[in-house]
């Protein structure tokens, strides 16, 4: 019997043809080349555009001249701003205050009054030193007067020598009274005269510590104030040991100028001079003391004030001088690229001499007026190709054809011909 065919019945699925392995590993390997292709290509295309007719990469520099002109030698240091003189103002008597004639923070003149003590107790002391000197005169003359009659007498052989010999050394005595008097007199006056306590020099007074009417005593712990000189005022210092023979060839280092900065080292604060050196070496620093004095007539140095030092010890004339970003350091030494009149550079092995943080000396090894890199150096070979500032580097997308010329910005660096046939400017 024949099968029927039931419509509307579900037909049987049949099983997709299975694909080979071996066509999907080849299409992946496919595409895989050709990225590789692609990005091979655009990799050549970016350097050709980057590249001078040498062949080389080209950079982008800064230049400069080498130049001819002063070097300054300089000691830097870090100061401290310390005052010729620091006075505790105290007073040489015990007493009461009864008098302060200035104001906390003032500027005050040598010899002007700042305090006064009661002088009445020693006054008084004064008027009684006096009176007890012209007792003493007084027994002196009558003792004198009577050494004298006796003398007489004892010429007349109508006294003892006995009593002449007595007179006299009586009337030593009574001198000897009026000396020690005339020492009380001068005694008494100094302690009247030091109830007025003077400004010992001029300067700022500080704070006020004794308030009028304390009773104060000599030479006590707590002084009435501290006066501070402040013109001129001194900048000690310390150098390292190994320039202390920089300082003393030039007459022990006095009178070198000395510029005090403030404490970022960018403004300078003041100019002054070297006063003088420490004779003897800090052993635990390595280090001596030096001391420089400013003219301070506006205060802007003040005591206790950290400030940089910098110390002008020689000043080199004829020196030839480049940016320190020009020199640089390899396994031969210090050397510099030195541009070429064809605008490709080459390194030159120099001897560096003294210079700041801005410049420095050459001491051999380049001439005055020869251009050397300050920038882009690091990326630099012998015989590259440079781009100068101003210039634009070679078009990297430029086309060539069979036979054809690749044009470049104008310009030494990168500009040239590319292709067949193509040669270096």
């Amino acid at each position: 019997m024949s099968e029927q065919i039931i419509q509307g019945a579900p037909r049987p699925i049949r099983p997709a043809p299975r694909r080979s392995p071996w066509r999907t590993i080849v299409a992946i390997l496919v595409v895989v080349v050709v990225a590789v292709l692609a990005a091979i290509g655009l990799s050549r295309c970016a350097s050709k555009g980057a590249r001078g007719s040498t062949g080389r990469p080209t950079t982008t520099v800064a230049i400069a001249k080498a130049t001819s002109g002063e070097m300054p030698i300089r000691l830097e240091a870090l100061g401290t701003v310390t005052p010729e003189a620091t006075d505790q103002i105290n007073t040489r008597v015990s007493g009461m205050l009864v008098q302060v004639n200035f104001k906390e923070g003032q500027l005050v003149k040598k010899g002007q009054l700042l305090a006064l003590i009661d002088p009445r107790p020693f006054q008084a002391a004064l008027d009684q030193a006096k009176g007890q000197l012209q007792k003493d005169k007084a027994a002196l003359a009558d003792a004198e007067l009577d050494l004298a009659r006796y003398k007489k007498l004892l010429a007349q052989d109508s006294i003892a020598s006995q009593t002449v010999d007595t007179q006299a050394a009586l009337v030593k005595q009574d001198a000897a009274a009026v000396v020690s008097d005339q020492a009380n007199v001068v005694a008494a006056a100094l302690n009247l005269e030091f109830c007025k306590i003077p400004a010992p020099v001029s300067g700022r007074v500080g704070l006020r510590q004794v308030d009028p009417g304390n009773q104060i005593v000599a030479n006590g712990a707590t002084p009435i104030t501290v006066l501070t000189q402040l013109d001129p005022v001194d900048v000690v210092f310390s150098i390292p040991e190994d320039s202390i023979a920089e300082l003393t060839s030039h007459v022990g280092g006095a009178g070198l100028p000395v510029t005090a900065y403030d404490r970022t080292g960018g403004t300078a604060i003041a100019n002054g001079s070297l006063f003088a050196i420490d004779s003897t070496i800090n052993t635990t620093t390595g280090t001596v003391n030096g001391k420089a004095r400013f003219s301070n007539p506006r205060g802007v140095l003040f005591p206790n004030q950290f400030v940089n030092v910098s110390v002008l010890v020689e000043t080199l004339k004829n020196q030839v001088t480049v940016p320190t970003t020009a020199v640089r350091h390899g396994p031969q030494g210090d050397f510099v690229w030195v541009l070429q009149p064809n605008q490709t550079v080459k390194s030159r092995t120099v001897k560096v001499g003294p210079g700041t943080a801005e410049t420095v000396t050459i001491a051999s090894g380049l001439a005055v007026g020869e251009t050397v890199i300050t920038e882009g150096g690091d990326r630099l070979r012998d015989g590259g190709k440079v781009v100068l500032p101003g210039q634009r580097p070679a078009a990297g997308g430029g086309r060539s054809g069979r036979g054809g010329h690749r044009h470049g910005a104008g310009g030494a660096g990168g500009a040239g011909s590319g292709g067949n046939g193509g040669s270096d400017q």
